[in-house]
C-alpha cells in the first residue's frame, strides 16, 4: 500500500513550506492530504481538509474563532478539531502518518494532533521551538519525533528546505518500515532503569515471556514515564508493573525531569491490573548540567552522568512521596497490589552505598503503612527490591491473577 501523509498547518501564511513538503512526499512516491488549520487567512489553492471543517470537527465555527478576539482561544478550536479529524482518518485508514509544521502557536496544536494518534503512526512535528523546554512533557506523545525548522520562519531558503524535506522523506520512510503493535500477545509495561540500578527486569521479562506476555520495559526518565502512561491510556497493557514510579517524586518536588500530573493514574483509571513498589522511590532525579535547587543543596547527591544528577529525600519528604503515591492509587478502579521491600530499592541504598538512609526508609515504610487506601493490596517483604524475593512475589502475584481469571491466559 502507499502510504497517505497528513501534512497539517496554517496554509494561509505557510503556503510555500506545507506546499513543498507535500511535493516531497508525492515525489518519493507517498500520497497527501492536506489540513489547513489557519483562522483568518486562506490558501493558495483549496486544501483536502478546510479550516472551516476542522472548526466543525471542533464543535464550533471560523466565525466563532474570530470573534473568541484572542489567538490562543482561536488556535484551541482548531487544536481540538485538527485532533478529532486526525483520529478519524487513521481510524478510517485513510492516513498512515501525519507531519505538521509551526512556531508556537502551531506547535501547540500539533502536539494535540499528534497526540490522537496511537503508537506506531509515524508523527512528525517540524518546528521553530523543537526540543524546547517551552514544551512540557506531559503534552508530548509516546512516538513523537520533531525537526528544528530552523531559518524558515517566513518563506523558503535553502537552509529550511534542508529540515523540511528531512521531514517529509523520515515521515514516508517511516510509513512505508513501520512494524506496529500486532496484538498477538498481551503486554505487560513495567517502569524501571538501568539494570544495575534496579535488578528485577533480568529475572521478570523472561519468566513473563515464558508465561506467553510481551514485556516492554520504559525507562523513568520522564518522556519514558510519560511513554507508559501515554499507552496505559490507551488500553495498552494487560497489566502495569510499576515497580519504579520515581517520576512521581520528581513532579512532586518540581524536576523538570517529569511525566506530568497524571504519572500513575492511567492504568488505574482504565482498572488495568497494577503491581507498583518502591524502585528509587526516594530520590529526586535532577538536570545535571544545572545547579542544585536550594531545596536538595544539603542532601546527599550523586552524578550518574553530566546529564543527570540524583539527589536523596529527607525522612519527611519520603512521607509526602508515600502519600503522594497512594492518593494516587486510590483512585485506581481496578486491582491493585503495592509490594513494600522493607530493605530498600535501588542498588545505593545498600549498606555502604552513598544513599543508603534506613531513616528515611523507615519513614516512607511507616507512612506507607499509615496512608495505604482501602482499595490497595499492601505486601510487605522482608527483603530488598533487587533480591531474588522481590521477582519471586512478583511472579506470585501474576500467577494468582491468570488464576483467578484477572489477567489474560495467553495462547
Amino acid at each position: 500500500m502507499t502510504p497517505t501523509i497528513l501534512v497539517a498547518g496554517t496554509w494561509d501564511t505557510k503556503d510555500a513550506e506545507l506546499g513543498y513538503m507535500r511535493d516531497v512526499i508525492v515525489g518519493q512516491g507517498g500520497k497527501v492530504l492536506t489540513m489547513d488549520v489557519s483562522v483568518l487567512g486562506d490558501p493558495s489553492a483549496p486544501t483536502d481538509i478546510s479550516k472551516h471543517q476542522v472548526a466543525e470537527a471542533a464543535g464550533s465555527s471560523i466565525a466563532a474563532a474570530i470573534a473568541a478576539g484572542n489567538e490562543n482561544t482561536a488556535m484551541q478550536i482548531m487544536a481540538a478539531g485538527s485532533a478529532a479529524l486526525a483520529a478519524k482518518l487513521h481510524t478510517e485508514r485513510r492516513i498512515q502518518g501525519a507531519v505538521v509544521l509551526g512556531g508556537s502557536m502551531g506547535t501547540d496544536l500539533a502536539l494535540d494532533l499528534c497526540a490522537a494518534l496511537p503508537l506506531g503512526v509515524p508523527k512528525y512535528v517540524v518546528s521553530t521551538i523543537s526540543f524546547s523546554p517551552l514544551i512540557p512533557p506531559g503534552r508530548v506523545p509516546a512516538d513523537i519525533q520533531m525537526i528544528l525548522w530552523a531559518g524558515g520562519l517566513y518563506g523558503l531558503n535553502s537552509i529550511c528546505k534542508a529540515s523540511l524535506s528531512q521531514a517529509a522523506g523520515a515521515v514516508l520512510g517511516a510509513a512505508r518500515a513501520v512494524a506496529l503493535p500486532d496484538g498477538k500477545r498481551p503486554i505487560i509495561a513495567m517502569s524501571g532503569f538501568n539494570s544495575k540500578v534496579v535488578t528485577y527486569m533480568v529475572a521478570l521479562k523472561p519468566a513473563l515471556e515464558a508465561r506467553g506476555f510481551e514485556v516492554a520495559v520504559f525507562h523513568g526518565t520522564g518522556m519514558g514515564g510519560r511513554a507508559l502512561e501515554s499507552l496505559a491510556a490507551q488500553g495498552a497493557f494487560a497489566a502495569v508493573l510499576d515497580l519504579a514510579p520515581q517520576e512521581v517524586a520528581n513532579h512532586l518536588f518540581g524536576s523538570a525531569i517529569s511525566a506530568g500530573e497524571d504519572r500513575l493514574t492511567n492504568a488505574g483509571r482504565l482498572g488495568i491490573p497494577q503491581i507498583v513498589s518502591i524502585g528509587c522511590l526516594d530520590l529526586v532525579d535532577l538536570v545535571g548540567w544545572q545547579p542544585l535547587p536550594d531545596l536538595f543543596k544539603d542532601t546527599p547527591a550523586h552524578a550518574h552522568n553530566r546529564l543527570l544528577t540524583t539527589v536523596l529525600q529527607t525522612p519527611d519528604q519520603r512521607r509526602q512521596v508515600a502519600r503522594e503515591v497512594c492518593a494516587k492509587l486510590a483512585t485506581a478502579t481496578g486491582p491493585v497490589v503495592f509490594i513494600l521491600p522493607t530493605q530498600g530499592g535501588h542498588c545505593w541504598d545498600l549498606p555502604g552505598e552513598p544513599l543508603c538512609d534506613p531513616e528515611g526508609l523507615a519513614a516512607f515504610c511507616d507512612e506507607i503503612r499509615k496512608a495505604c487506601p482501602p482499595n490497595v493490596t499492601l505486601i510487605q517483604l522482608d527483603a530488598h527490591l533487587n533480591d531474588p524475593a522481590f521477582a519471586d512475589a512478583t511472579l506470585a502475584q501474576i500467577d494468582q491473577w491468570i488464576a483467578a481469571g484477572v489477567l489474560p491466559t495467553p495462547a
